[in-house]
């Protein structure tokens, strides 16, 4: 009965409008990633705790990297016994991050994040050319694995914001795979990453199930309608897409670590 106690503490207004951010930021997520940015808040304004809000939100992202990838499967672009290795590496990575992250500080990590996605965004900003078309692989087997599975899955348990940029990143620049193709598999493991942290917080008790189903039935939604424009538009649209979504999250990183000091230093505080 505790679990759909938040059927009643929000109003069916608040769950519509829900349901419409979460499918905003699943149709986003699909191509560049950082939906997050829209869900997190959305969920503390309504009342849910940090801790809730984390782990509701691990709930619905569920419903959107999940369908973007079946959606990539079904349409081959994505082998899943190709990704074995990358899975399992990734669901490790997640639980271990998840796992840490509830008895370390993540101070650290939250000052140095707005410089990395600054970073991922310049980068694909000043190389146009980048991920055009595939290129010769650097890593292979458990080396790849552990870096764009790994590493990146325990970012992602730990810390989460971006978790998508970097993945595509990883299959870009390491495995050699054109812009639409890296984007396409990074959905899958970043599904494999949300469901990992996922049941950690499941584990914890954190999750408001009613309200992360409506969200993840929005999610799954605008995640399928990314997901054809990836494959239809490619490089032209996800290109930008990153650069956006990473300007708009390390602006937002930054003011919520330095908010009064930024907005001091403008004079407006």
């Amino acid at each position: 009965m505790d679990s759909f106690v938040d059927i009643f503490m929000v109003s069916p207004l608040l769950l519509a409008t829900l349901f419409f951010i979460a499918l905003l930021a699943g149709f986003i997520d699909s191509i560049a990633g950082g939906g997050g940015l829209l869900t997190i808040p959305a969920l503390m304004a309504v009342g849910m705790s940090p801790a809730q809000a984390l782990a509701t939100n691990k709930l619905q992202a569920c419903g959107g990297s999940v369908s973007a990838s079946l959606y990539f499967i079904r349409r081959k672009v994505v082998n899943l016994g190709d990704q074995k290795l990358n899975i399992l590496m990734t669901f490790l990575g997640s639980t271990s991050g998840a796992l840490l992250v509830q008895h370390v500080q993540s101070d650290i990590l939250r000052q140095i994040l707005p410089l990395l996605v600054i970073g991922i965004g310049l980068y694909f900003l000043l190389m146009p050319k980048l991920g055009e078309n595939d290129r010769q692989r650097r890593l292979y087997g458990l080396p790849f694995a552990l870096v764009a599975g790994g590493c990146v899955g325990f970012y992602d348990g730990f810390f989460g914001p971006g978790a998508g940029s970097f993945y595509a990143l990883a299959f870009v620049t390491l495995a050699g795979y054109n812009l639409a193709k890296s984007t396409a598999h990074a959905k899958l493991l970043n599904a494999t990453s949300n469901l990992g942290g996922l049941l950690l917080f499941i584990l914890g008790g954190k999750v408001i199930w009613a309200t992360g189903f409506v969200m993840m039935a929005g999610q799954f939604l605008g995640a399928r309608m990314g997901s054809r424009l990836v494959l239809s538009k490619g490089q032209t649209l996800i290109r930008p897409m990153i650069v956006i979504v990473s300007a708009v999250m390390s602006s937002k990183l930054l003011y919520d670590s330095h908010g009064a000091e930024i907005l001091q230093w403008l004079g407006l505080h």
